[in-house]
């Protein structure tokens, strides 16, 4: 009986402890992410390839103005490479394209331009990336030679998400009259201009407009994002819409469009949104 009754015990406590670790496996698996939105560098297996917007603030004096810097980063392995243009700075034509390449290594980046009328752009700072959310820059900016030498300061950018998807809002005409329209935007790869081209199909809720059809396209033509300025021209039965637009940190896409070539109502205001249908 004394045997019996410790077997039976050892095989209870067995149980029990296989019951402990089966529920701990359940309530926290090595899979699950940790609690709460960490921030840190990405690890050597992320890639921070995607459309980025950058904004820049001066630290010299003598009133060097802030520019909005716009396009794309590629990368393989530690190597980085970029299609930039550059809106704010009189030394710079925001249709130049400016090519870039460095390293990221460890969260760290170091990036460094052709040179442009005799400038050189450089770039270093760390990459962040927070759960849920795009990759973020922070670092400093210098250029030297040309007409901007001596130009530096600090940069922050923001990888921009694609606008692929179902996205659907309304366009307000001058008289005041409200037409929704929708899409499902494709979205390709980068150009070498560093824009994003666009594509797919739009309805219309109108008698004019009811249906055309996105040009895709590269900076400065037709339809693409670049940062986070968006252009579209949607050609149609009823003549060709034009629409110039920011996709806005908030997730809506607001602009003004134009319609050339026929009877409809030639412009007005317009949004997109994800959220409605």
């Amino acid at each position: 009986m004394k045997r019996t009754s410790k077997a039976m015990w050892l095989v209870s406590a067995l149980v029990l402890l296989s019951g402990c670790g089966s529920g701990m496996r359940n309530l926290h698996p090595l899979s699950d992410p940790p609690s709460g939105p960490p921030t840190g560098p990405p690890n050597q297996s992320q890639n921070i390839a995607s459309n980025w917007q950058f904004t820049t603030a001066s630290t010299v004096s003598g009133g060097i103005p802030p520019a909005t810097i716009a396009g794309s980063i590629i990368q393989s392995g530690s190597s980085i490479t970029s299609a930039i243009h550059v809106d704010g700075w009189g030394c710079f034509d925001q249709r130049t394209t400016i090519s870039l390449s460095g390293t990221l290594t460890d969260g760290n980046f170091s990036m460094a331009s052709a040179s442009v009328d005799g400038q050189t752009l450089t770039f270093a700072g760390s990459i962040n990336k927070k759960n849920g959310f795009p990759y973020t820059l922070a670092g400093t900016y210098a250029i030297n030679g040309g007409c901007a030498d001596g130009y530096q300061g600090t940069v922050i950018g923001v990888g921009v998400d694609s606008l692929k998807g179902y996205w659907a809002g309304n366009l307000t005409t001058e008289g005041g009259g409200t037409i929704h329209w929708d899409t499902q935007f494709a979205q390709g790869s980068a150009s070498s201009e560093g824009s994003f081209g666009l594509s797919g199909t739009f309805a219309f809720d109108d008698s004019c407009l009811q249906s055309g059809t996105i040009t895709p396209g590269a900076f400065p033509s037709a339809s693409f994002i670049m940062g986070r300025s968006v252009n579209l021209e949607i050609k149609t039965d009823n003549g060709t819409i034009t629409f110039r637009g920011t996709a806005d940190p908030d997730g809506l896409i607001r602009g003004n469009y134009t319609v050339s070539g026929g009877p409809c109502e030639p412009s007005g205001t317009g949004y997109l949104s994800p959220w409605e249908y």
